[in-house]
């Protein structure tokens, strides 16, 4: 095993709605985490790696690079951020209240007939250089 150290320059940003439930956040989380990284062209920049305890016991696809979780006040100010990423081609999984409730097929029906201003926005994941990254993100505080 190569124990080399190589430098991090991508990370992982979830930006998280503060007025909506956990239970709700929990959710749109996963699915935005699985959308993300299985919509990415380049995997090898997302640097997953497997992880070996003293048993040799595999622990895989763990990525080396950062996963920050940060907070929204509201849904428009991960609509901003949504638009920036859109203007500057960052990768990103956004998850929306119309994704919740009823069959996929509904959700998607539901999605496809709300305007953009009137989505709410539980979150946001975005994939990215960490200079671009922090430069867009930093107006958002840890999760707490």
């Amino acid at each position: 095993m190569d124990q080399t150290f190589k430098s991090l320059t991508h990370k992982f940003v979830a930006v998280l709605n503060k007025k909506i439930p956990v239970p709700n956040l929990m959710n749109a989380l996963g699915h935005m985490s699985a959308g993300l990284s299985a919509s990415y062209s380049n995997i090898p920049e997302m640097r997953f790696d497997n992880y070996y305890d003293h048993d040799g016991g595999n622990h895989k696809s763990i990525s080396d690079n950062p996963f920050i979780i940060l907070a929204a006040d509201n849904s428009n100010k991960i609509r901003t951020l949504r638009n920036l990423l859109i203007e500057k081609n960052i990768h990103f999984v956004d998850f929306t209240s119309t994704m919740t409730v009823g069959t996929y097929l509904e959700q998607q029906e539901r999605t496809k007939n709300t305007p953009e201003l009137e989505l709410e926005y539980y979150g946001i994941c975005l994939f990215g250089e960490i200079s671009q990254i922090n430069e867009l993100t930093r107006k958002f505080s840890l999760w707490r």
